[in-house]
């Protein structure tokens, strides 16, 4: 078993990563469930996993509540945070209490949100079933959901208390999910990990064909820069953290546009933000065209999209720039970008011009 620690004083966590892992939670979570039932939720998608987890818990000794809701980025909503928030209430959910979050993305912030308020914030575990939700959202206490104005505008940092991770569930991951989180793989590489970059152009491949070394090595180094970063700047002040959104403005703007719906998934968004973003920087001349012609290589060839048209958008460069607008990281009217002057050198630019950035899309459609 890997086990990776994310270092926050008080608020530190181990997050466990081992093939397997999933029929042996009932012994690792026993020590959450205080002679108490545990409340698990999960969505349609990810209830067999809920299941095998109930079950394993129930041969622990451990009685369990269940909620399962509909899959898709629409569950992140007032209507469903109302809904679980009176269920976990109903059931008698206490402060002490750690509530178990059973799927992808969707279904931590939902859950993560959920457990910040109840009580004033109760606890809660991530065992999440994605690609995309290992690798990313659910190490690091990020909460939210969407509103009219756009996505995870309203949320709160909570952090979990554990995190499970068995690759043995992305075995059943449909290709094009797995595809998508694995776009969050390679954004550590281009952050400020060149070699890492240079292992996911030889090994990528592997790993979405279903090679276990690579799925739990892809996993673990993920994890461990995504720890270290979350560790130094837990709540986004310093500018640090805001390095793990490469790619997110760009690609907030084509979710927007596709309707936050299943036309882009949200790690498809973020590829093509990511390639936009070295594309941009190269166009400032802030990078070399052939490291950003690299980026966009390698995403095309495990099959990420790249460009606008690759992600089913034709909007104008102004449309979406207008839903840049809203994106929460606005900051005195400005809106910093991810650039990069290199694959592993990306930094935080907060004078961008944005109608440069509409010429850009305009002209990179």
């Amino acid at each position: 078993m890997t086990v990776i620690s994310v270092a926050l004083g008080a608020r530190s966590y181990d997050v466990r990563i081992e093939s397997g892992l999933l029929a042996r939670s009932g012994d690792i979570l026993a020590r959450y469930a205080r002679n108490r039932p545990m409340a698990i939720v999960t969505d349609v998608n990810a209830s067999p996993y809920a299941m095998a987890l109930q079950h394993g818990l129930g041969g622990a000794g451990i009685d369990t509540h269940m909620r399962v809701l509909p899959a898709g980025e629409s569950t992140k909503s007032w209507e469903q945070l109302e809904s679980l928030v009176e269920w976990m209430l109903d059931r008698g959910v206490e402060r002490g209490d750690h509530v178990i979050a059973v799927g992808g993305g969707v279904i931590g912030d939902l859950v993560g949100f959920a457990t910040s308020m109840v009580k004033r914030g109760c606890g809660f575990v991530q065992v999440p079933t994605t690609l995309l939700a290992q690798v990313d959202s659910s190490v690091g206490g990020k909460t939210a959901i969407n509103a009219r104005a756009g996505k995870n505008l309203v949320g709160a940092f909570h952090q979990p208390a554990l995190v499970l991770i068995d690759p043995d569930v992305l075995d059943t991951l449909p290709p094009r999910e797995l595809r998508a989180g694995y776009a969050e793989v390679v954004k550590y590489g281009l952050i400020d990990d060149f070699a890492f970059f240079e292992w996911c152009e030889a090994n990528g491949q592997k790993l979405l064909d279903g090679n276990p070394a690579a799925r739990e090595h892809a996993i673990a180094h993920s994890v461990a820069a995504k720890a270290r970063i979350v560790a130094e700047d837990e709540r986004e002040t310093t500018g640090r953290r805001a390095l793990l959104n490469l790619g997110h403005t760009f690609g907030h703007a084509l979710e927007a546009e596709t309707g936050f719906s299943d036309l882009l998934l949200h790690g498809e968004g973020v590829a093509a933000g990511m390639a936009l973003a070295f594309r941009f920087s190269a166009a400032q001349g802030l990078c070399s065209s052939q490291d950003a012609e690299r980026v966009v290589a390698h995403l095309k060839a495990v099959g990420l999209p790249y460009s606008l048209a690759m992600a089913g958008v034709d909007a104008s460069g102004a449309e979406l720039v207008e839903h840049m607008l809203h994106d929460k990281k606005m900051d005195a009217g400005n809106l910093p970008f991810l650039l990069a002057r290199g694959i592993g050198q990306t930094f935080l630019d907060k004078t961008v011009d944005l109608e440069s950035v509409a010429a850009f899309l305009d002209a990179n459609g």
